[in-house]
């Protein structure tokens, strides 16, 4: 088993979270997670009506994990799933130095429900088992997800185009 694959916990609120390998029949509701990551920005867009914007989410989904498989080709990509049902996507990369949070991204019903904080502090302690480094980069609008990840203890260490990448360490009196 790997760190992030077949896993299960119980929120606070009683709900059950579960990750599990994504699988070619998982493709639609990955998309769909996308998507919804694109929706105020799709919004915008008036002169495309819905099966467009689908459709360009599908291209961009799919050009977006082929950069990853490229660069990270021992990227594990789990489905998220909140009571049985898939609600999100986790991808992470990791190599011998660094825990590499691709990307989390989960539908609007799922957040702010611990979702994210429970997946999150399990790769934290991976990292302090491990001595890794855990990475992520977070685009620069995207104020929500930036308060989230230095809630978590997360720190900016380098500014690059629209990212930011962040880090996060044990600390010394952990």
């Amino acid at each position: 088993m790997t760190e992030t694959n077949r896993v299960e916990i119980e929120l606070a609120d009683g709900c059950a979270l579960a990750l599990r390998p994504a699988a070619p029949e998982d493709y639609e509701d990955l998309v769909r997670v996308y998507a919804s990551t694109r929706a105020a920005e799709l919004a915008q867009v008036t002169w495309w009506d819905d099966a467009m914007k689908l459709d360009f989410c599908r291209q961009q989904y799919d050009a977006q994990k082929r950069e990853y498989e490229e660069h990270f080709p021992d990227t594990e990509y789990d489905v998220i799933l909140l009571e049985g049902r898939a609600v999100g996507r986790l991808w992470v990369g990791r190599d011998e130095r660094d825990i590499r949070l691709l990307d989390i991204a989960l539908l609007p019903e799922a957040q702010n429900r611990g979702v994210g904080t429970a997946l999150l502090n399990r790769l934290m302690e991976e990292s302090k088992r491990t001595g890794k480094r855990l990475r992520h980069m977070v685009f620069i609008l995207n104020k929500d997800a930036l308060r989230f990840y230095e809630r978590l203890g997360f720190e900016i260490f380098e500014d690059v185009g629209g990212y930011q990448h962040m880090e996060w360490r044990q600390k010394s009196d952990e």
